[in-house]
């Protein structure tokens, strides 16, 4: 239940060879054995990309590829972070002074975001400190949320090494609060699925407030995950902001024009709610409100009727500020029709009718086409890609996580899966020679997995 807090678990850690690598190397870097570890898992979002910061529901599951994290409490009041990845230099500061670095997000700043996220949330001051060992096998920069699965871990690790309790919701609110430390203004996806999750089932995460619904996906397919092998990181890159900045922007001018408070106006799903209409009449006032051609700085102040100045000062965050063109009309048109599609994917995984692969395969690719030309968030890999599937027997493709680069998610009829891999793997991986380098986990099936737990050593 979400009102629980995240699973216990008393293990032998022998037989779990991970954890007992992580336990030796633990050992041999620290010269002392953890008290206990922790994990937290990525996500594939099947369906309703870059919308939960708009305030609409999404729907992802857990992946099975998780954040380890092997966890000693110390008496000094140093945080000793390493990586069992030689990639990820080791890291060392004092508990009592957490400084998150916005402008270069290392891999140990997200550990931190979930660290000071729980330390504010009871305010706690002279924190003690704790020997970390992480062990990540999520690809990074993928689109399966590794740096949140990182954020959620640390932010478990913390609560149970202070001894104290909290929900998986809140847990996941504080974690995707938290994450905005290193300045990607996400909406909370990743980190309530990565607390929410239930093995065997896909959610329908809704906010405000936090909540998940399972939702039965068909037994005669299975989803595969595919890696376009080009990285996208959301904090190092202007891209994602700039889209969120966009979709905040474009609430304010319908709700301008449709006379309601657009100050206070933040997201677009508070523009529906306030008009009290459905989704397909949200984009028919979207065509009515807001023109097709990209929207300047001056043109925006003046459909407000505010100075540049108190746009850049109110309204733009900091690393939106020189943006000269806004797109407005094509981020609502997507966010408005993605939300529909969400809904449309929940209704008909209950209804389950005899073509159910096929009729979610098309929303999938509809989902595809609107991030492409609407969001402008693929890349000519993704959409080579999701081709490349679609002609060996996915009925829908489509980029998953925020896009730019990362991965594909398939809906596969079960019969097919053999074949699809194999011609997958030679059309995309072989022929044009991409990496193949196994950490990069090119292609693969996954199942619904579980949230993050907390292991002990029986």
């Amino acid at each position: 239940m979400a009102t629980e807090g995240p699973a216990r678990r008393r293990i032998q850690v022998a037989e779990h060879p991970r954890l007992l690598k992580l336990k030796e190397i633990f050992n041999s870097k620290f010269g002392s054995i953890p008290k206990f570890y922790v994990r937290a898992p990525g996500r594939v979002n099947i369906i309703g990309e870059h919308i939960d910061y708009c305030g609409y529901s999404v729907l992802p599951m857990a992946v099975e590829q998780d954040m380890l994290i092997a966890v000693e409490p110390v008496k000094t009041h140093t945080l000793q972070l390493a990586n069992t990845n030689p990639l990820y230099p080791d890291f060392s500061t004092s508990a009592n002074n957490i400084q998150i670095d916005r402008t270069n997000p290392l891999w140990h700043n997200y550990f931190l975001c979930g660290f000071k996220g729980i330390q504010e949330h009871f305010g706690l001051s002279n924190l003690t400190g704790m020997n970390c060992l992480v062990d990540g096998n999520i690809p990074p920069s993928s689109g399966l949320s590794s740096s949140s699965a990182l954020v959620c871990c640390a932010g478990l690790v913390t609560l149970t090494v202070l001894g104290m309790n909290l929900s998986k919701v809140e847990l996941a609110e504080i974690c995707a609060k938290s994450e905005r430390y290193i300045g990607t203004e996400g909406g909370g996806m990743d980190q309530s699925i990565s607390f929410l999750a239930e093995e065997g089932t896909a959610k329908l995460i809704e906010f405000s407030p936090l909540r998940a619904t399972d939702v039965k996906l068909p037994s005669g397919a299975v989803f595969v995950i595919a890696n376009s092998c080009v990285e996208m990181n959301k904090a190092a890159t202007s891209h994602f902001n700039v889209r969120v900045m966009e979709c905040r922007l474009a609430a304010k001018l319908l709700a301008k024009y449709k006379s309601l408070q657009w100050d206070k106006v933040l997201r677009l799903e508070e523009v529906q709610t306030e008009l009290g209409i459905s989704l397909e009449e949200m984009l028919l006032v979207t065509e009515d409100a807001l023109h097709s051609e990209p929207y300047s700085p001056e043109e925006i102040c003046k459909c407000l009727g505010i100075s540049l100045e108190e746009l850049r000062t109110q309204i733009l965050s900091p690393n939106t500020q020189d943006v000269l063109i806004f797109k407005l009309y094509q981020r609502a048109k997507h966010v408005y029709s993605e939300a529909a599609r969400v809904l449309q994917f929940k209704k008909i995984c209950e209804e389950a009718p005899d073509n159910i692969v096929q009729l979610l395969g098309e929303l999938m690719n509809q989902s595809h086409k609107s991030c492409r030309d609407m969001y402008e968030c693929s890349c000519p890999e993704l959409d080579q890609l999701v081709d490349i599937c679609r002609k060996f027997g996915a009925p829908g493709s489509r980029l998953t996580g925020a896009g730019w680069g990362g991965c594909t998610v398939s809906i596969v009829p079960a019969d097919k899966l053999p074949s699809f891999l194999a011609n997958v793997q030679e059309a995309y991986y072989q022929r044009s020679n991409r990496s193949l380098a196994p950490e990069k986990q090119s292609l693969f099936v996954t199942k619904p997995g579980g949230g993050a737990l907390v292991f002990l050593e029986a």
